[in-house]
């Protein structure tokens, strides 16, 4: 088997690609999905004598200050400064743009033609069974015109947005492939975006799969992959959390109950007044041993996943010291499209601890090598090796 080993300039990519997701997400684990959000009930609200002086401030400014006031910038300050006031990392006012970021990237759709692009303009991915790979767009094409707008000097992201925010139904992309210029008129629709990579690793029985978020398609995914590996008759399994930054917490919760034995623990959730626990409550499990690669960015939903595994599974980690994010919050989309996100629990694993600010320290602490340049994956050599040498 051939050990992995990544250019620096690949690495770079990863990593880039990567920090455009978790800027939004990391820290960020959401059971809106899991939990049905509580009906908020505002008893003797109109009795508040805070919120009336609060209110009475507010009038008084709109109406007598020397200047014209922005009625809802005023507010969206207000908003900021009771996040601000509770001085909690993951509670905060998201801004219409972030928000709209943060939501399409745990959606996993989106309206577009289903490439990954690089700062450079060249196409680093081109997405399965997306209009851009039916239209015959290839990894290595270099894009220098949607429609009739050059890109020269455009950012990935300007770039996006030109493909995205077109208002007709579909657009002409030009690249630059083999120093022939080549078009492609292309449909835009909506497109899933893949979170699951999935491979037999070379010359073994070992399965592997990379999870790079937590959004409403991931669990389909990797249950898929999960199946078409144990088709080609794996007899063990790397997951590969590394650099993933969180998402919905239900996902989590039903990749873990794909291994976990009916009736175990998955995790816990603690607030101001009670304690929940969360069991697995179907009928599907697995045996085989499995390996759960961590580092650093590996956070919230990544850490849930992996410590119901390593408690209720006996999965191994292998990598560095996970993020360390024990809380989960709960949102409040606000009319103009800005959302605030607020701290609502601590999540604890099944033996009980809470990771917050700690992490989930590995079994096998394993560093990344760099040689002549070229980072080796020594995290998943000594993953593949350890599985080797315990599989039946």
């Amino acid at each position: 088997m051939d050990k992995r080993v990544f250019k620096l300039s690949e690495v770079i990519v990863i990593i880039v690609i990567t920090a455009l997701l978790s800027a939004v997400v990391t820290g960020f684990i959401s059971y809106n999905t899991l939990i049905k959000t509580k009906k908020v009930t505002y008893v003797n609200l109109t009795n508040d004598k805070d919120l009336k002086e609060f209110l009475e401030v507010y009038a008084e400014l709109v109406t007598d200050y020397y200047k014209d006031i922005n009625k809802k910038e005023l507010l969206d300050s207000a908003i900021n400064g009771m996040t601000t006031y509770l001085d909690e990392n993951y509670t905060t006012h998201l801004s219409k743009t972030d928000t709209s970021n943060l939501l399409n990237s745990l959606s996993g759709q989106y309206q577009g033609i289903g490439i990954e692009i690089k700062e450079d303009l060249v196409i680093n991915d081109v997405f399965e069974s997306s209009p851009a790979k039916k239209a015959g767009l290839k990894k290595g094409d270099k894009l220098i015109k949607v429609d009739d707008e050059v890109l020269e000097g455009k950012t990935a992201s300007e770039a996006a947005s030109l493909i995205k925010d077109s208002k007709k139904k579909s657009v002409v992309v030009t690249v630059l492939r083999d120093n022939e210029e080549m078009k492609f008129t292309i449909e835009l629709s909506s497109v899933n975006i893949p979170s699951v990579y999935g491979e037999v690793v070379t010359d073994t029985k070992i399965g592997y799969i990379y999870l790079n978020t937590f959004s409403n398609t991931t669990y389909t995914q990797f249950k898929d992959k999960l199946e078409d590996l144990e088709k080609k008759n794996i007899t063990s399994l790397i997951i590969d959390v590394r650099g993933n930054g969180g998402g919905y917490l239900i996902s989590a919760k039903q990749i873990a109950s794909l291994f976990i034995e009916q009736g175990k623990l998955i995790y816990s959730l603690e607030d101001k007044n009670t304690k929940v626990d969360y069991k697995d409550e179907t009928k599907e499990k697995r045996s085989y041993p499995v390996v759960i690669l961590i580092d650093e960015n590996s956070a919230s939903a990544s850490e849930i996943l992996t410590a119901a595994l390593v408690d209720s599974y006996g999965a191994k980690t292998v990598g560095t010291t996970s993020y360390g994010k024990g809380k989960v919050q709960q949102t409040k989309e606000l009319k103009d499209g800005s959302l605030v996100k607020f701290t609502s629990a601590k999540w604890l694993r099944p033996n009980g601890t809470c990771i917050d600010e700690v992490g989930i320290t590995p079994d096998i602490k394993v560093e990344l090598e760099v040689k002549d340049g070229k980072i080796i994956d020594s995290q998943y050599n000594k993953a593949v090796d350890y599985l080797k040498n315990n599989s039946k």
